[in-house]
């Protein structure tokens, strides 16, 4: 955790009135549709800052999602694309134990000791395979990263199981093996 937000959260007894944990009960007792509407509550009820208002409500809805709830928001009326995600994480859980599978809000990070692979639902009817590599260059199937930035230095956008094949396999544990 950075250090600063372990600050706050160690001076928000004393700053607000009450520790994290008492501030997300007040929150469970509501439900707010936007963010801002949590964070407007507690500044104009509670007499909240806003730092420490906005901080209380983003971990806090962290807190209410597992992983399951991630990837199950992520695939929300694109559930066509669920076999291909299912097919790339049994193929990478192939490479060893060292693969972590980490379900973020939008996208699905794949570490070894660094990430090597991003797996987003870019589409209703594409997912796009973000990969890491050193020097690799670009070809019509392999891409530039597009919209990764620099989390991935290249892209490759699947819409059926069959395009996991034996090209991009070889990517994947390239990508995998650079990742120590």
């Amino acid at each position: 955790m950075d250090n600063a937000l372990q600050t706050m959260i160690d001076n928000m007894p004393e700053k607000t009135g009450k520790s994290l944990s008492e501030w997300k009960k007040v929150l469970k007792t509501k439900s707010f549709p936007k963010h801002s509407e949590a964070v407007n509550f507690l500044k104009k009820e509670h007499n909240v800052t806003h730092g420490f208002a906005n901080t209380i409500v983003a971990l806090s809805k962290e807190e209410n999602k597992t992983p399951t709830d991630l990837v199950q928001n992520q695939y929300e009326g694109k559930e066509n694309l669920l076999p291909i995600y299912q097919s790339l994480l049994t193929l990478v859980k192939e490479f060893g134990k060292d693969v972590t599978i980490t379900p973020k809000k939008t996208s699905v990070s794949i570490i070894r000791k660094k990430q090597f692979a991003l797996i987003k639902p870019a589409t209703k009817t594409r997912i796009d395979l973000g990969l890491k590599f050193k020097d690799k260059p670009t070809t019509d199937r392999l891409e530039n990263s597009g919209p990764f930035g620099t989390m991935c230095t290249h892209r490759v956008k699947l819409s059926n199981v069959s395009e996991i094949d034996s090209e991009l396999k070889k990517w994947l544990k390239e990508a995998y093996q650079n990742a120590e």
